[in-house]
């Protein structure tokens, strides 16, 4: 079952993504409970509760804005999958800021949007993928979508996520094999996943867990061009 919220102050808006996501389910046989928010503050009192698997949200809109909520949102959870619905192109880069999945101008055309939750939905299936990898003489489990980057040291990698660091020996091109789309080497002793990422400067990457890392002069065009299609759906977020 996928759970995905609409928060857009328009009635008739809000009404017309719920029919065309009711038949994006019915022709992809599955199963969804669709949710209407009138704005953001209702939302945001919701997912203290029950958070959405996908959420289609309205920019502007009275009191909060829907930036200012996957803000907020976003603190708390990165695993759901956030699309915002605009009027205006302007907005475009405030989706990088909060690793929104995709933006789409009203009004919404109904192919368009049919793709979108295609990839919301085969995005929330890979970061439900797990990994199994050896660690301190036993086998550690962790889902791929919560490790933020990978460092390589001389016989060991670290591998990070938000709450916690993993020394394994094991060598970062391995891990590179091992964890797959969505990650992207960005320095010969990083790989970063590209969900993590904020901006992208010349010479390094800022995360948003605050972190900042090395990008060489040889990869950024590489990583600048995954980074934007990957938040764009042009790809799988691979080079």
């Amino acid at each position: 079952m996928l759970k995905i919220a609409i928060c857009d102050d328009e009635p008739a808006e809000s009404g017309y993504l719920k029919r065309i996501v009711e038949r994006w389910a019915e022709l992809r046989g599955r199963r969804c409970a669709v949710s209407l928010f009138r704005s953001a503050e209702q939302l945001l009192f919701a997912c203290e509760e029950e958070a959405p698997d996908i959420l289609l949200l309205d920019i502007q809109m009275e009191g909060m804005s829907g930036v200012e909520l996957a803000r907020r949102l976003r603190r708390e959870d990165r695993t759901f999958q956030l699309v915002f619905v605009t009027g205006f192109a302007d907005f475009v880069l405030e989706g990088y800021e909060v690793a929104a999945l995709h933006y789409l101008l009203k009004p919404v055309e109904e192919e368009k949007l049919y793709a979108v939750l295609d990839r919301a939905a085969a995005e929330l299936r890979r970061r439900e993928r797990t990994v199994l990898l050896p660690y301190e003489g036993g086998t550690l489990r962790l889902p791929v979508g919560q490790i933020v980057c990978v460092e390589a040291f001389l016989h060991a990698v670290e591998l990070r996520t938000p709450e916690r660091r993993y020394e394994l020996r094991r060598s970062i091109s391995e891990m590179e094999g091992v964890l797959g789309e969505g990650f992207v080497r960005c320095h010969r002793s990083y790989l970063v996943n590209l969900d993590y990422i904020r901006q992208i400067g010349r010479s390094e990457l800022l995360l948003d867990t605050g972190e900042r890392l090395p990008l060489s002069r040889g990869n950024y065009d590489r990583v600048n061009r995954a980074f934007i299609r990957h938040f764009r759906g042009e790809d799988d977020g691979t080079v």
